[in-house]
C-alpha cells in the first residue's frame, strides 16, 4: 500500500481523535467545574483546574488564586485543591501542619479541614453537573426540534425510490390505506395502525389539505428508509449512510422497515446482500448481522440479530415548538432513562444474561465519538449528553478513588463521627484503583478482541 492510499485511513483517525477529545473534554470539564464551583462556594480553596494531565501547555491565573491550565495530555482533568496531593506531578502540596503553622484559619479552606457537608457537596457536585449538563443539553434539543404536530402533518419529503407522490408539506394525514390515523402521540395506537396497513410501495392517503379533504398517493410511511447508522455496527462497516432506502433483501423486495427487521432477524447472523438505493442509483452491499443485546418492553433485555441502522419515515413529521417546561421534562425522562438502562444492563451483565461486550472502552468511545460527529453536529452533541450521564453515573458507583468511593467514607465519618483511619483508606484506596484499572484493561479488551 502506497502513502497515497493511506491518506483517507489516517485522514479518518485524526477526525476520529479530535471528536473523541472534544466529547472527553466537555464531559471532564463539566465534571470538574461541579467541584470547582461548589467547593468554591463552601469555602473550600482550589489552586489548580486543570483540562488534561502532564505538562502544562497554557495557564493563568485568577483574581482568587486558582491556576487554570491546560495540559498536555487531554485524557482528563482534576482540580486540586489547597492541602491535596498534586495530582499531575504526584508532588505533595502543602501538608495540614504547614498549612496551621501558617494560618490556622486555612484549615477551613482545604477539603480535609472543611465540614463535612461542605465536603459531601464539592464531591458530589462533580456528578450531579454531568446530570444537570446533560438535561440542559438534551431540552436544548427538544427546544430545537420541536414535538411532532398531532394529528401527522407531513413535513419534508424523503426522496423514495420507483414512486411519484402528490403529498405536499403541510397536509393533515386523517386516513392512510383506508384506515383512520390514531393520535400521533399514542405510541401504542400508532404501531398498531402501522401493523395494519399494507405492506406495498405506494399506499392512498387522505388528507386535509387547505380545509378540504384530499386523496394522495404516498409511500409507506416507515419503509426501509435509513434514517441513522448505529456506531461500530455492520451497516457503518459495510458503508451504508442515512438517506439509503433499502429495495432489496437477498433479492427480495421490501417496502417496509418491519420486513427488513424480519429478514435480518430470521438470518440467524448468515450474510445478507442488499440492494440499496442512493442519490438515484442502486448498489449491493453484503453485511453480516451481529448479535446485540436491546433494552426490552419488562426491562429486561432481547438478543437480536442486528446490522445496525434505525429506521424513519418516509417524511418528516411538521413539529410545532416545544415549550421549556415540556422540553425539560422530556430532558429530564431521557436523562433518566439512561441511568436506568445503564444499572439494568450492568446487572444482566453481572448476572449473565448479557455479554459483558457491551462494555466500551476508550477504542470503543472513540470510534463512536468520530462515526456520531460524522453524522452531524446535532447528533454528536446529544451523543456528548449521553456520556456525561454515563459518566456521572459510573463516578457514584461506591468504589475507592471514584466520587462515590468518598461520599461513602463521608457517610461512615457521619455516622461513627470520626473518618476511617488512614491505614483502611491507603488499603481501599488501593483495592479501588486496582478495581478500576482492572475494568479499564478488560473494557480496552473488548475494543480489541469483541
Amino acid at each position: 500500500m502506497n502513502i497515497v492510499e493511506l491518506i483517507p485511513q489516517f485522514g479518518g483517525l485524526v477526525y476520529t481523535l479530535i471528536a473523541f477529545v472534544v466529547a472527553l473534554s466537555v464531559i471532564v470539564f463539566v465534571h470538574e467545574f461541579g467541584h470547582y464551583i461548589v467547593g468554591r462556594w463552601s469555602g473550600i480553596h482550589a489552586e489548580v483546574f486543570s483540562l488534561g494531565f502532564g505538562p502544562t501547555l497554557l495557564s493563568w491565573v485568577d483574581k482568587r488564586g486558582t491556576r487554570w491550565q491546560i495540559a498536555a495530555l487531554p485524557f482528563g482533568g482534576y482540580v486540586k485543591f489547597l492541602g491535596d496531593a498534586n495530582a499531575a506531578s504526584g508532588k505533595d502540596g502543602a501538608t495540614m501542619a504547614e498549612i496551621y503553622q501558617h494560618n490556622p484559619d486555612d484549615l477551613r479552606h482545604t477539603m480535609h479541614g472543611a465540614p463535612l457537608w461542605a465536603r459531601v457537596l464539592t464531591v458530589a457536585a462533580g456528578p450531579a453537573f454531568n446530570f444537570i449538563f446533560s438535561i440542559a443539553v438534551f431540552t436544548g434539543v427538544f427546544m430545537f426540534q420541536g414535538v411532532a404536530r398531532d394529528p401527522l402533518t407531513v413535513g419534508k419529503m424523503h426522496p423514495m425510490p420507483g414512486i411519484e407522490t402528490n403529498l405536499q408539506q403541510g397536509d393533515v394525514v386523517l386516513a392512510i390505506a383506508g384506515t383512520p390515523a390514531p393520535s400521533f402521540t399514542d405510541g401504542l395506537a400508532w404501531e398498531s395502525f402501522l401493523n395494519h396497513l399494507p405492506h406495498a410501495r405506494a399506499l392512498d392517503y387522505t388528507v386535509r389539505r387547505d380545509g378540504q379533504e384530499v386523496t394522495a398517493s404516498g409511500p409507506h410511511p416507515f419503509p426501509a428508509y435509513v434514517y441513522r447508522v448505529a456506531p461500530r455496527s455492520a451497516a457503518v462497516d459495510a458503508g451504508l449512510r442515512p438517506g439509503d432506502v433499502i429495495t432489496e433483501v437477498d433479492g427480495k423486495p421490501v417496502y417496509v422497515f418491519s420486513d427488513l427487521k424480519a429478514a435480518v432477524e430470521s438470518s440467524e447472523g448468515a450474510p445478507v446482500l442488499l440492494t440499496v438505493w442512493r442519490e438515484g442509483a442502486e448498489s449491493k452491499f453484503t453485511l453480516t448481522p451481529r448479535r446485540v443485546d436491546e433494552p426490552a418492553a419488562d426491562g429486561g433485555f432481547a438478543t437480536q440479530w442486528r446490522i445496525g441502522i434505525v429506521g424513519g419515515m418516509a417524511f418528516e413529521p411538521a413539529t410545532t415548538t416545544a415549550g421549556p417546561g415540556q422540553a425539560i421534562l422530556g430532558a429530564v425522562a431521557q436523562t433518566w432513562a439512561i441511568i436506568t438502562g445503564s444499572i439494568s444492563g450492568l446487572w444482566h451483565m453481572i448476572t449473565g444474561a448479557i455479554s459483558t461486550c457491551n462494555i466500551s472502552g476508550p477504542i470503543g468511545i472513540a470510534e463512536t465519538s468520530g462515526e456520531l460527529a460524522s453524522q452531524g453536529v446535532q447528533t454528536f452533541i446529544s451523543f456528548i449528553a449521553t456520556l456525561s450521564t454515563a459518566v456521572g453515573l459510573l463516578n457514584l458507583f461506591p468504589i475507592p478513588a471514584l466520587d462515590g468511593g468518598h461520599l461513602a467514607f463521608y457517610a461512615y465519618e457521619a455516622v461513627f463521627r470520626r473518618p476511617p483511619s488512614d491505614k483502611a483508606l491507603r488499603v481501599l484506596m488501593t483495592l479501588g484503583l486496582t478495581l478500576i484499572l482492572s475494568l479499564m484493561f478488560f473494557a480496552l479488551g473488548n475494543d480489541i478482541f469483541c
